[in-house]
């Protein structure tokens, strides 16, 4: 079964994986500059694209490859999954650079599926090496730099099947406590009330969640409080697979919800999958009991 899976994943070698796409941006300042502040690196005098932002211009986002991925690479990867090979994990990349980009340029892309590996055992599982490489270029046919891009898809060993069953919660076991002093006592008491309360500020009415002494706005130290409507919507998201903790079943999302008043908060998501969950998505507030001790809020969505 392994020959045969191997011959039919060479014959993918030299067939693309995108044709003809475009980046979803042109090269602009304000990435050079976000990505220049995220690396630690300084931003070149001539405002020009650091060389290494090469991959930066071909992303494209959580909207995701659209029509430029072409479908072969889409077959090559369910061969893969249909064999067992589900599991995927980037592995590292190349990049050769012919010359920098600048502000206003617009970059095309094509990639091809270059070499697929033999059957290769490792320290995750048992699988084969997929590389593609995109060529980029502004202009239509001004070649501009080259990135290859190398991922594993492989089949998980028994033992990491045993590991997960592992992280299931004991019997028994109890969930850590939040801390609770005299800045947030009033959240916690409204939690348990089935109120999630918001601060508003004394003195220039601003909303603030978590709760603090003082406005992190104009500084006022009076307050009061306005209780949450219940809507929001997910800003951004993890999924926790690990380090196992006992009283917690991974995997399951946790979500940074932005509230209809416009703060944030973190809470578990519920009611879909933890593959399901996704930015942007809408989610209504309510309230979970724990170790029949303590309450905490969460986020119900609605899948689809």
């Amino acid at each position: 079964m392994v020959d045969e899976l191997y011959d039919r994943l060479k014959a993918y070698e030299g067939r693309p994986a995108a044709i003809a796409a475009e980046g979803k941006d042109p090269v602009n300042s304000p990435m050079i500059r976000h990505w220049c502040e995220a690396m630690g690196h300084p931003v070149p005098e001539d405002g020009s694209a650091p060389a290494t932002m090469l991959q930066v211009w071909t992303m494209s986002g959580l909207a995701g490859h659209g029509a430029a991925r072409a479908g072969a690479y889409d077959e090559l990867l369910a061969l893969l999954d249909e064999y067992g090979c589900a599991s995927v994990v980037a592995t590292d990349c190349e990049q050769e650079y012919v010359r920098v980009l600048r502000p206003g340029e617009r970059i095309t892309f094509d990639a091809v599926i270059e070499s697929v590996s033999t059957r290769k055992t490792t320290a995750l599982g048992t699988g084969y090496f997929v590389t593609t490489r995109t060529d980029i270029r502004v202009g239509g046919d001004e070649l501009v730099g080259t990135h290859r891009f190398r991922i594993l898809k492989y089949e998980p060993p028994e033992r990491q099947a045993k590991a997960k069953a592992a992280t299931k919660a004991p019997p028994g076991a109890r969930r850590p406590r939040p801390v609770v002093n005299r800045d947030n006592a009033g959240y916690w008491q409204g939690i348990e009330e089935h109120r999630l309360l918001i601060q508003r500020c004394g003195g220039c009415g601003a909303l603030r969640l978590p709760w603090l002494p003082g406005c992190n706005g104009c500084g006022g130290e009076e307050w009061d409080t306005v209780p949450a409507a219940g809507g929001g919507a997910v800003f951004s998201y993890v999924v926790m697979h690990h380090p196992p903790f006992p009283a917690f079943d991974p995997p399951y999302a946790v979500a940074l919800v932005e509230l209809a008043e416009g703060v944030r908060v973190l809470g578990n998501v519920i009611g879909v999958p933890y593959e399901k969950v996704r930015v942007g998505m809408p989610v209504a507030l309510e309230f979970q009991r724990v170790d029949g001790e303590f309450t905490v809020p969460v986020f119900r969505a609605e899948e689809g």
